[in-house]
């Protein structure tokens, strides 16, 4: 489980005195306690956890690199080097626990079959499209690009 990864992780860096490998790997851990917490509240804005305790920390860990890329490209934007270098180290050490992510071309073939499975034949359908791919390739696709192959395949 992706859980016992970080815990171990994290007493590794510990171990090593690794600072900056510490603080990220705990803001991984505090996330993922609030997002526990948050499926557990019964008027949950999120939904109920999904069944598969990976599911929950992937979905996590890509929700805190996407905050980091878009505060990168803000802090280069604002001419600050060092703030974005320092969110650049965060993402490269919550990404050390995400999947391997789909590249393009394994991306186009997932939604080829789903198109293909769901009879999918114009934009009309790009919501069935995009909640399947989700529903089979969460874990493992950044939705965000998917959402862009999508739309090119339905049009």
């Amino acid at each position: 489980m992706i859980r016992d990864d970080i815990k171990s992780a994290q007493l590794a860096a510990m171990k090593a005195g690794d600072k900056e490998a510490r603080a990220a790997i705990s803001l991984i851990q505090a996330a993922i306690k609030n997002r526990d917490i948050e499926a557990r509240a019964p008027q949950s804005r999120e939904g109920k956890a999904p069944d598969d305790d990976d599911v929950l920390v992937v979905e996590v860990l890509q929700k805190m690199v996407k905050q980091r890329r878009e505060s990168i490209a803000m802090y280069e934007t604002g001419n600050r080097p060092e703030l974005a270098a320092a969110e650049a180290a965060e993402v490269a050490v919550i990404e050390r626990f995400l999947p391997q992510q789909m590249d393009e071309a394994e991306t186009k073939a997932a939604i080829e079959a789903i198109k293909t499975d769901l009879g999918a034949t114009g934009m009309k359908d790009m919501g069935r499209v995009m909640a399947e791919l989700k529903s089979r390739h969460a874990a493992t696709l950044d939705m965000s690009k998917a959402s862009g192959l999508v739309k090119a395949a339905l049009a």
